[in-house]
């Protein structure tokens, strides 16, 4: 009896152990390996991929990578070289190659890579620091690509824009993404950009003066800064509309410098700084023999302590021209530079606390891209 019952102990335990095996087992098994299936290179691309493959492969031919070599004083003041890097596009097929002012302002030499790997060294037509443009040249060969310019007038918010560019000087980079804005204007240095395009596409250094191109495959702005308190991209570029750098360009290449309307006005105050009631523009000083001296306008002609300090006093302010107010210069000269050079403007003015007009004829800028 006790054995039969020791034999069943024996086989009880030996279930146990042997199912708890056959568990631990089940438990830790290795799952059956799934495979995955890959895209078949025959599945149709979604629109957006296809638009943006088309884009690049037309435009990027005429994208090139730009080297502006520059000399430097280093710690010993030896005049050493000093590179900086850019984008441009060919924009005729003369070899006229648009690109950012700030790209190539001071350079000594300026070579161009194109994307086949193509290395050129061009030579500067003519630069333009108020629209931050620029155009440099090189020698046409044959199968040099043209982008093809569009028109900005035509862009609304929320259209699609694709960029290509040399950031950080990764070449022939492409980046996607929308119109963001219209109209923004922004300060660099010691000038403020106006009426620029606002997009979200990734531009960082390098992708200066290269082209935003909308889905048709037509350049519509020149890209131009970012918008940044960090150094690097968080979702605002800026670009010079097409239509503006396509005017600017014309000139360049005609005359090696950009031309704009010009009154003769050498020096001016924003009366918000002077605490006065009117909003304008105070004329400190014109030019001798210039169009606004010549249509009666006066500049400042004596000093005031105000605030604590010495003003200018005694010239005109102008409130406005063809009936838009002007309450600052930029704002005076982003509609100044509007109008084209021989225009005849109507400029509102403040003399002796009397509101008047005056009409002014304007003249090339002297000097303006030099």
């Amino acid at each position: 009896m006790n054995r039969l019952r020791n034999t069943s102990i024996l086989v009880t335990l030996l279930c146990i152990f042997g199912g708890g095996l056959l568990i631990g087992l089940w438990l830790n098994r290795r799952p059956a390996a799934v495979p995955i299936q890959p895209i078949s290179s025959y599945e149709p691309l979604e629109s957006g991929e296809a638009v943006v493959m088309r884009v690049y492969k037309s435009i990027s031919p005429s994208v090139v990578n730009i080297v502006a070599t520059s000399l430097a004083v280093d710690f010993f003041l030896r005049l050493v070289p000093q590179e900086g890097q850019g984008t441009g596009f060919v924009i005729d097929d003369q070899g006229d190659i648009l690109t950012n002012n700030h790209v190539v302002a001071n350079a000594t030499t300026v070579d161009v890579t194109f994307i086949g790997g193509k290395k050129i060294q061009a030579r500067l037509i003519g630069r333009d620091p108020v629209s931050d443009l620029a155009v440099i040249k090189v020698e046409p060969f044959t199968g040099m690509a043209v982008a093809p310019l569009g028109d900005s007038s035509m862009l609304s918010v929320g259209q699609r824009v694709i960029a290509i560019g040399n950031p950080f000087g990764l070449q022939h980079t492409v980046t996607t993404g929308f119109i963001s804005a219209m109209n923004r204007d922004i300060t660099v240095g010691n000038r403020t950009l106006m009426g620029l395009i606002q997009t979200d596409a990734a531009i960082n250094q390098g992708n200066s003066g290269g082209p935003l191109i909308s889905s048709r495959g037509e350049v519509v702005a020149v890209n131009t800064a970012l918008y940044t308190p960090t150094g690097g991209f968080i979702g605002i570029g800026l670009a010079v509309p097409i239509n503006q750098a396509k005017k600017v360009a014309a000139q360049i290449i005609k005359f090696g410098r950009a031309i704009y309307p010009w009154l003769g006005i050498k020096t001016s105050m924003n009366t918000a700084q002077l605490g006065l009631p009117w909003k304008g523009i105070l004329i400190m000083e014109l030019a001798q023999g210039g169009p606004a001296a010549k249509a009666g306008l006066r500049g400042a002609d004596q000093l005031r302590y105000s605030g604590g300090r010495f003003v200018p006093w005694g010239g005109d302010i102008i409130t406005s021209i063809d009936g838009t107010p002007t309450p600052t210069q930029d704002e005076f000269n982003n509609i100044l530079y509007q109008k084209k050079v021989g225009d005849t403007v109507q400029i509102g003015i403040v003399r002796g606390g009397q509101q008047m007009t005056v009409d002014v004829t304007t003249i090339p800028t002297p000097g303006t891209g030099s």
